[in-house]
C-alpha cells in the first residue's frame, strides 16, 4: 500500500512538474511574441522617422487582462471596456495626455498581426500616432488562437 501510495504522489508530482514546464514555456512564448509585436511596430516607426515606443509593464498588464478577457470569453472581441483601460492608465501615467488601442486574433506571428494592423487605416493611425509608450497582451487559447492587444500612451 506504501508503494502504491509514492508512486501515485511521485506520478503526480511528475504531471504538476510537467504542467509547469508547459505554462512556463507558453509564457515566455508569449514573451517573445510581445517583443517581437514591438520590434516590428518600431521597425515600421523607424522607416516613417517617428520615435520608438518604450515597453512599459503597467500598459502591458492592462493589454494582457483585455486578451485574456476576450479569450475566455468574458469580453467580445473588440474595444469593449476601453474606456476603463485608458481611464486606469492614464491616472498611473503622470503626464499622459493620449491613448489608443489595437486588438486582434487569429493564429499569426507577430509579423504578420503587424502587417494586418498596418493594411488597416485606423490600427495603421495608431502605430503611427504620436505616442511614446506602448503595452502588448498576448494570450493563446487552447486552441491555438492568440488574442493580441496593443495599447500606446503619449507622456
Amino acid at each position: 500500500m506504501k508503494k502504491t501510495i509514492v508512486i501515485v504522489f511521485i506520478s503526480a508530482l511528475f504531471i504538476t512538474i510537467q504542467a509547469c514546464s508547459q505554462i512556463s514555456e507558453q509564457a515566455s512564448s508569449e514573451t517573445i511574441l510581445q517583443q517581437s509585436v514591438l520590434d516590428y511596430v518600431n521597425q515600421y516607426r523607424k522607416e516613417k522617422g517617428l520615435v520608438p515606443l518604450q515597453m512599459l509593464s503597467v500598459i502591458t498588464s492592462e493589454a494582457l487582462r483585455h486578451s485574456k478577457n476576450i479569450a475566455d470569453g468574458k469580453t467580445a472581441f473588440g474595444h469593449d471596456g476601453f474606456d476603463g483601460r485608458a481611464k486606469r492608465l492614464m491616472s498611473q501615467i503622470t503626464a499622459s495626455n493620449a491613448i489608443a488601442e489595437n486588438v486582434a486574433y487569429g493564429k499569426f506571428t507577430a509579423q504578420e498581426v503587424v502587417n494586418r494592423w498596418l493594411q488597416s487605416s485606423g490600427h495603421r493611425h495608431n502605430i503611427e500616432g504620436k505616442y511614446t509608450l506602448t503595452g502588448v497582451g498576448i494570450v493563446r487559447r487552447n486552441d491555438g488562437y492568440l488574442f493580441f492587444t496593443q495599447l500606446f500612451i503619449n507622456k
